[in-house]
């Protein structure tokens, strides 16, 4: 059996490894822009002027790990949908549209953090929330909780494009 057939199988024959692996994977690349926040943090943001809304550093780690975990959720219950001929369709396209967010996603700390430019980290967060909005019809069309699972993240990404026009505005 071909490593593509097993992993489309493995959310109907071991569910509950299928779950821990989308939210380990989910965890792990959103944390691979954490290179890019760490370097930058360090060095740049401590010059920043912050907006007043700003919260404190130690907030973002814990939020984005809650948010990540949510979308591996969603991710896993989307992936369960490849099994069925029904959905199998709607469900490449919607999980094809998560991978480019996700790369929109890292692309932010990149732009933010690693090139310490709040103006291009500016013109990617707005590419970003178009992309969750993206992701959350595909979700949608596929499965509606994981379309559900997403609405906090895209609360968040949204606040965080607020701090970054912020950023942008004093800055």
């Amino acid at each position: 059996m071909t490593l593509r057939r097993r992993l489309r199988r493995l959310p109907d024959e071991r569910p509950r490894l299928a779950l821990v692996v989308a939210v380990l994977a989910v965890e792990l690349v959103g944390a691979s822009g954490a290179v890019f926040t760490a370097s930058g943090l360090v060095s740049w943001y401590g010059t920043l002027q912050r907006p007043a809304i700003a919260p404190p550093n130690w907030v973002f780690g814990p939020v984005w790990t809650l948010l990540f975990a949510l979308l591996g959720v969603a991710v896993w219950l989307v992936w369960r949908r490849l099994s069925s001929p029904r959905t199998e369709g709607r469900a490449r396209v919607a999980l094809a549209v998560f991978a480019v967010h996700f790369v929109a996603n890292v692309g932010w700390s990149a732009a933010f953090f690693g090139l310490q430019s709040v103006d291009l980290g500016l013109a990617v967060i707005v590419v970003l929330l178009a992309l969750i909005l993206l992701t959350i019809r595909a979700f949608d069309r596929v499965d509606r909780r994981a379309a559900l699972l997403l609405v906090p993240y895209l609360c968040w990404t949204a606040f965080a494009a607020y701090l970054n026009y912020r950023f942008w505005v004093l800055n």
